[in-house]
């Protein structure tokens, strides 16, 4: 552990291209023969994620400094970049390119609270890591590609992006980083971030893959999002995403109706209430599980669970319903999209191989970004 802010320099080694970070103050110690502290002199971090990043407003390399390291990771420092002095914290391991609070709040609430509950780890099951591979339709070995996760929420598609072997960079806007550091953060080729889709902390052009699995419709503009995603990934690339669909059966859903009045109560209260408002409908909802024209009615008023869960444990999927129906009500944004409207996102970034149908979050597309591109 280091308690003092120690100034870095990088040296790289040649024959492995990892690059190695000298402390300063150990420099001195070496200098005038004094005796060093119990701590190593060299940290290794490899080239591919320090040098990765860049500083989001200015697109300049960036600067790290170190405040605190335990067990060979930087746990507290920041990162600067020296021309416009622009400054970005690392907190509890993973650098921070946003403010904390922000208009995901909500999100990051939900998923600390329920860190574990869509793992499929939690809940025996290969949900997440179904829906990973037959939306992205991707090969299960990418080792040596390098992947942009775009929205990780608490990380339940992170785990499965990491076993493909490429190497990944995840981000989420909200605090919600945190709970997919405590579910994932052990991973060696994961780089964990919170930054903004509008203003990423990478160059353009960078990444082989791109996925981003129930986001684009809670930010502020999606198909500004969707670009900026598109951007991002270089020329003969691939991108996978989803948007929820909109529809005239959108009108016959509470959800549209509840949130309208819920959504400015602060997480806490919200939480409150929708716990509430599940129990009230809970008994009801285990009386229709047999009947598929019950389990349809009761989804029009809560999130329940279970014909995707199976046969697992009552309680687990309440817990799934408490979830999922606090993220119908919870988001400042909630903008569904048409089969016609998602397509036409593609269309204009001009990119190849489409394949735009409904699929598990409503509509999800897959497609090329061309060798020459003007995105």
């Amino acid at each position: 552990m280091l308690n003092n802010r120690l100034q870095i320099l990088t040296e790289m080694r040649p024959e492995t291209g990892d690059f190695y970070l000298v402390s300063l103050p150990l420099i001195h110690y070496i200098i005038f023969q004094r005796q060093l502290p119990t701590i190593s002199i060299f940290i290794i971090v490899r080239q591919k994620h320090l040098f990765l990043l860049v500083c989001p407003q200015t697109k300049r390399p960036l600067e790290l400094s170190i405040t605190e390291i335990i067990k060979e990771r930087i746990k507290e420092g920041f990162l600067h970049e020296p021309v416009s002095g622009n400054k970005y914290p690392i907190v509890n391991y993973i650098p921070r390119f946003v403010p904390a609070e922000n208009y995901a709040g909500n999100f990051g609430f939900q998923w600390n609270l329920h860190w574990q509950t869509q793992q499929d780890q939690y809940a025996n099951v290969n949900l997440s890591g179904n829906r990973f591979l037959l939306e992205t339709k991707w090969n299960n070995n990418l080792e040596g590609e390098l992947m942009l996760e775009a929205g990780s929420g608490a990380g339940r598609f992170t785990k499965h992006a990491v076993e493909t072997k490429a190497t990944v960079i995840s981000f989420d806007y909200s605090g919600a980083v945190d709970a997919n550091y405590k579910v994932n953060g052990a991973y060696e080729n994961l780089l964990l971030l919170q930054a903004d889709i509008f203003n990423m902390p990478f160059k353009k052009n960078l990444f082989d893959k791109a996925f981003c699995f129930g986001v684009l419709q809670h930010t502020p503009d999606p198909e500004k999002a969707f670009l900026s995603i598109v951007e991002h990934i270089k020329p003969g690339g691939r991108i996978a995403s989803d948007v929820y669909l909109k529809s005239w059966k959108n009108y016959f859903h509470v959800k549209p109706y509840v949130r309208s009045f819920v959504r400015k109560l602060s997480p806490e209260k919200l939480y409150k209430f929708t716990k509430k408002y599940v129990d009230f409908f809970w008994p009801v909802a285990r009386l229709t599980r047999k009947s598929k024209l019950g389990q349809k009615l009761i989804s029009r008023f809560i999130a329940e669970r279970s014909e995707q869960l199976g046969n697992v444990d009552d309680d687990l999927i309440r817990e799934w319903t408490y979830l999922d129906t606090f993220d119908w009500f919870s988001p400042a944004y909630d903008q569904p999209q048409t089969k016609a409207q998602f397509l036409a996102w593609h269309q204009r970034a001009k990119l190849d191989n489409i394949d735009v149908n409904y699929g598990f979050n409503g509509v999800e597309g897959r497609a090329t970004k061309p060798i020459v591109s003007t995105i």
